[in-house]
C-alpha cells in the first residue's frame, strides 16, 4: 500500500490541477476562458495552478492574437500525459486494493 501511495504525484493533489489535466488530456488545445468556465474558477486561481503545471513541463502554453484580442491556449505535453496516466494508475490501484 505504501508503494502505491508513493506513486501518487503531489502536483495532482489539487482539485483544480486534477481538473485542468482532465480537461486537457481529452482535448488538443483549450482556451483559458474555456478552462475557466468548465472548472468554475477565478482568473487568479486558474492562472496559479496553470503556472505550477507549466513549471513542471506538464502543459504547454500558446499565446496568439485573434483579430486584436489576445488568446491563450493550453495542451498537455508528452511528459504531462505520462505523469498524469501514472497518477491515475496509482489511484486505480489504491482503490482496487480496498
Amino acid at each position: 500500500m505504501k508503494d502505491i501511495i508513493n506513486k501518487l504525484n503531489k502536483i495532482f493533489d489539487s482539485r483544480m490541477r486534477l481538473g485542468i489535466m482532465s480537461v486537457l488530456i481529452v482535448n488538443d488545445w483549450v482556451e483559458f476562458k474555456v478552462l475557466k468556465q468548465t472548472l468554475d474558477a477565478s482568473d487568479g486561481n486558474l492562472a496559479s495552478h496553470i503556472k505550477a503545471l507549466e513549471k513542471n513541463e506538464y502543459i504547454e502554453v500558446r499565446k496568439m492574437f485573434v483579430g486584436k484580442k489576445p488568446q491563450t491556449s493550453y495542451r498537455v505535453t508528452p511528459l504531462g500525459k505520462k505523469a498524469f496516466k501514472e497518477h491515475l494508475n496509482a489511484l486505480e490501484k489504491l482503490l482496487n486494493n480496498q
